[in-house]
């Protein structure tokens, strides 16, 4: 597994990290795999555990000084890799190194471009979470043609210079994790599922929050309106179109003439379906940007 790294990003994890990254030390050096741990500047003693543990030739160690988000610590992560792929995995011991053998494998065996760690039909740690998260995974493919189920797994492996690639479309917090996959999949990349096994957390405490389930619906729009805008646009556009005919026409048919109302709902029908043209035309210019 030489042509492999593991990536992960550790915020305020020196509770759950002398326990979690011993094991994932000595499985890189088991199988050849690289390790890049991201401390992202961490308030607690995160970096004095991790700088204990950097003797060991696979184990690369970035510091932040400042917290970017949990995007950010990936990205920071992937521009550090030298293989072909990365996987990440969370800090807290949630994922299993048998796992990364079995994604890998997968990946390989399947020729895919990223293999999403799936964990649907596992216990969600809250009543709230499960809900927050189904409802983002409604809300992205109600505006993607996804098929993944779980976008927002944290343990995915994918194209190292793809990933590289997309990484300015990419957000720099906790939205990170859906936003990559969506990227892959707007770009017909192949993009697979394979269900993990997920553990409680050995230590520390998530970072998630409503606000996180907040800024993950915005990004989402963004890619959206960014690849696909008349997937938007469109059916705003159609509904206002549909909502004045059935306001105005009955008053036309009176004799009535056209009403005001009508017509601010035509009107913004076709302000909404040259709106998403514009859009068009500037996706297409930034999406050749980026393969540039």
């Amino acid at each position: 597994m030489n042509d492999l790294t593991i990536i992960i990003p550790a915020f305020n994890e020196a509770s759950a990290l002398p326990d979690v990254l011993p094991p994932v030390v000595a499985f890189c050096e088991t199988h050849g795999a690289s390790l890049i741990v991201v401390n992202d500047g961490s308030g607690d003693a995160t970096a004095e555990v991790l700088n204990n543990l950097q003797q060991h030739q696979n184990l690369t160690v970035v510091h932040h000084k400042l917290n970017r988000g949990y995007g950010g610590a990936i990205k920071s992560g992937i521009r550090m890799s030298r293989t072909p792929y990365v996987i990440t995995i969370d800090a807290d011991g949630q994922h299993d190194l048998a796992d990364v053998e079995m994604l890998y494998a997968f990946l390989k065996a399947h020729d895919a471009d990223m293999v999403v760690g799936s964990r649907i039909g596992q216990k969600e740690a809250s009543l709230y979470r499960g809900v927050g998260k189904t409802l983002i995974r409604w809300f992205a493919r109600l505006l993607l043609p996804i098929h993944i189920n779980d976008i927002n797994s944290g343990m995915k492996i994918y194209d190292a210079e793809l990933a590289k690639k997309y990484l300015p479309l990419c957000p720099d917090h906790m939205a990170f994790s859906d936003i990559i996959a969506m990227v892959f999949v707007s770009h017909r990349h192949r993009v697979m599922e394979k269900p993990i096994t997920v553990h409680p957390r050995r230590g520390g405490v998530s970072t998630i929050t409503t606000m996180t389930a907040i800024d993950t619906i915005r990004e989402i729009l963004n890619i959206v309106i960014l690849f696909n805008p008349m997937r938007v646009f469109m059916p705003i556009s159609l509904f206002l179109l549909l909502f004045g005919v059935v306001w105005g026409l009955p008053i036309l048919l009176r004799g009535n003439g056209v009403s005001v109302g009508a017509m601010l709902l035509l009107v913004s029908s076709l302000l909404f379906f040259f709106l998403g043209l514009i859009a068009e035309q500037l996706s297409t210019l930034r999406k050749g940007m980026v393969e540039r």
